[in-house]
């Protein structure tokens, strides 16, 4: 296809669309683009003619893909005229030098077509903002980047270190050359690329930044054909003013306060070029055993979003819709005060215009308000009908059928013997040496125990034990924040049960999610015991059998041992179900209340966690991941079972 060509073919599919015109139908009447996006004076230019930028977050990872064109018609029946994405580098490099595009068949490999979901919102009458990283934060496991990175015990992330830095532009030159003629020049959608996330952020207050370090991601980009596109940083300039910008590339905001001030700061630091709200974050996401669900306000919203769009800037809303963290993708934050350490839950609805199920929430009808008041296009391009809600299905509860106890389980799991104490889950040799990213890793020794033995395990665990003595749970369920500070967490004694005689003693660690957020970002990112000796009555224990479980759906779906269920276990154990279906799948939540804590499968597909504690308490399960017939459910349970599987047509964030 010619380089331009690609526009004739999009007007057409716009006409059919939008019923009249369409953005691309204004900005490139006759399918020639002369010029990309421009950020010079008051306004940004798009081929020459002003526009201001209305973009609503959208992470093509987080979506079904059978749910993406579906939520990009609500985008744009919004009034909006773009959608932003992050690019998380650790699904589409599982494996140092493996690749996932969409055809690697893992996990994760359904949702990773980066390019087919840019093509589908310049179908949907769309431009893109793309956000390649390397890091992304998102609240997404280490800020989406690589955990097989942590293997270089001096790995400096973030930084021009030869050890980050060859191994992104290996990445990068991998990814790029995909997307590069999906630019606004070249017939595509994308019209602006960002340099690094939040760098201004990263690091300890006076920690130096590595502005090689930009340069050299600036340099890749250029490379790789990307200078057609605008490049920009994105940082909230009352808290770091111009420390993560480079000279010469355009300085957003992110903020959902303080919008006066930051705004003009920024138009301060770079008055000749015009405004951008990169991130205006429009709700806020929730960490486990937090109280209650992070809920803001529409009003709030809407007065925010109007007081962006009366300084003429442009905007971006973080979130558009959150979606799901699935499987273990979910991160953490550090925090400067105790339990220093919150990790975060799958759903990521994040109270934005549209739920994590693509519902319209009612800050949606309040952006259509307040863009319809702004855009000064209104008038001119047609917006379509907003579609129609996707119906959701309470199905009926499913008893659980058949159990697997935890002793048959490890036993289908790799398994390695070490005399050097325990080790993290990223030394661990799998995955063709690139260690094990997420799940669990559990640790086994035998030990002689007397009536008063103790176990102590130094310093920190990453992130949460259970012990078991004999196949027997001695740890009891956390009940709340404060539990944190009981053995499992932090260094701490543990009575075991009283006996005379060697036994076998098995900690369980979890892997709850990697930092994604602010310092140092190999600060406390490996998991498993590894920072201290584990002792029992105060020696070293240094002879373990060390299982990688990472419960990939193909090693769940391939689980034999199975029995018929005759009741809870006493120790973590999957359980399984099946719910049958009769006609076409409708999308459902998992409500999870009366199970304790663990992660359920769908067919094989991991959908996050569930924690009796919250604030979530449901699931959700999109339908595409359901079929006509028999469907799968599995359960890892790490401590009692609830009476079935219960299904809801509505979602309990808490």
């Amino acid at each position: 296809m010619a380089p331009h060509s690609a526009y004739a073919l999009f007007f057409l599919l716009s006409l059919q669309l939008c019923n009249g015109l369409s953005y691309y139908d204004y900005f490139v009447p006759d399918g020639v683009s002369e010029a990309g996006l421009v950020a010079e004076g008051d306004s940004f230019t798009l081929n020459n003619k002003e526009i201001l930028i209305l973009s609503g977050a959208f992470h093509y990872f987080r979506v079904h893909p059978s749910h993406w064109r579906d939520t990009l018609k609500k985008l744009r029946a919004a009034g909006l005229n773009t959608v932003e994405t992050y690019v998380p580098w650790n699904l589409h490099e599982p494996r140092q030098g493996v690749y996932d595009f969409g055809d690697l068949g893992e996990d994760m490999s359904a949702f990773l077509d980066v390019r087919a979901f840019i093509q589908m919102a310049q179908e949907e009458d769309l431009f893109v903002i793309l956000r390649p990283g390397p890091y992304i934060c998102a609240e997404w496991e280490f800020g989406g980047m690589p955990s097989w990175l942590l293997r270089d015990h001096t790995m400096q992330v973030r930084t021009y270190y030869d050890g980050f830095r060859i191994p992104l532009q290996v990445y990068f030159d991998n990814l790029l050359p995909k997307l590069v003629d999906l630019q606004f020049t070249r017939g595509g959608p994308i019209i602006a690329v960002q340099i690094e996330n939040e760098y201004g952020n990263f690091g300890y207050p006076g920690m130096p930044h590595d502005k090689e370090y930009l340069e050299a991601i600036k340099e890749t980009l250029t490379a790789n054909g990307f200078s057609e596109s605008l490049y920009f940083t994105s940082d909230t300039p009352l808290l770091s003013g111009d420390s993560g910008s480079l000279p010469g590339v355009l300085m957003t905001a992110n903020f959902n306060t303080n919008g006066d001030e930051n705004l003009s700061l920024l138009k301060e630091m770079q008055p000749n070029r015009p405004l951008m709200v990169m991130e205006f974050w429009t709700g806020w996401f929730d960490h486990w055993l937090a109280p209650f669900h992070v809920r803001t306000s529409a009003q709030n919203f809407g007065e925010m979003l109007e007081l962006i769009l009366r300084h003429n800037s442009s905007v971006n809303m973080y979130m558009f819709i959150g979606g799901t963290s699935f499987g273990f993708m979910a991160g953490a934050n550090t925090l400067d005060i105790w339990p220093h350490y919150a990790p975060q839950t799958s759903t990521y609805d994040y109270d934005a215009p549209l739920s994590e199920a693509g519902d319209y929430a009612e800050k949606y009808t309040v952006a259509k308000e307040v863009i319809a008041r702004y855009n000064p296009l209104e008038s001119v391009v047609t917006h379509p009908e907003p579609p129609p809600q996707r119906v959701k299905a309470s199905y009926p509860e499913v008893a659980i059928s058949e159990s697997l106890d935890f002793a048959t389980l490890l036993s289908q799991q790799s398994s390695f013997e070490t005399e050097e104490g325990p080790i993290s889950m990223e030394r661990l040799p799998v995955n063709d040496n690139n260690g094990q990213s997420y799940g669990y890793v559990v640790y086994t020794t035998h030990a002689n125990l007397t009536p008063n033995s103790s176990l102590q395990i130094r310093y920190h665990v990453r992130d949460m034990a259970q012990v078991l003595v004999d196949g027997v749970v001695v740890t009891k369920p956390y009940g709340g924040l404060l539990d944190i500070s009981s053995f499992g967490f932090w260094n701490a004694n543990l009575s075991l049960p009283g006996q005379d005689k060697v036994a076998e003693v098995t900690i369980m660690v979890e892997n709850l999610g990697r930092v994604n957020y602010g310092r140092p970002h190999k600060y406390h990112q490996q998991k498993g015991l590894w920072e201290g000796p584990v002792l029992i009555d105060g020696v070293q224990i240094d002879q373990w059998i060390i299982h990688s479980m990472e419960l990939k759906g193909s090693q769940v779906t391939n689980l034999t041992g199975w029995v018929p269920f005759a009741g809870p276990l006493e120790t973590p154990a999957m359980y399984r179900g099946v719910l049958h279906l009769d006609g076409p799948a409708e999308d459902t939540f998992l409500d999870m209340s009366g199970w304790n804590k663990g992660v359920v499968f769908i067919n094989g597909f991991n959908l996050g966690r569930y924690w009796v504690e919250g604030p979530p308490r449901t699931l959700y399960l999109p339908a595409p991941l359901l079929r006509e017939g028999d469907n799968e459910i599995i359960a890892f349970e790490q401590y009692a079972p609830g009476p079935a599987f219960v299904f809801r047509d509505s979602p309990i964030l808490g």
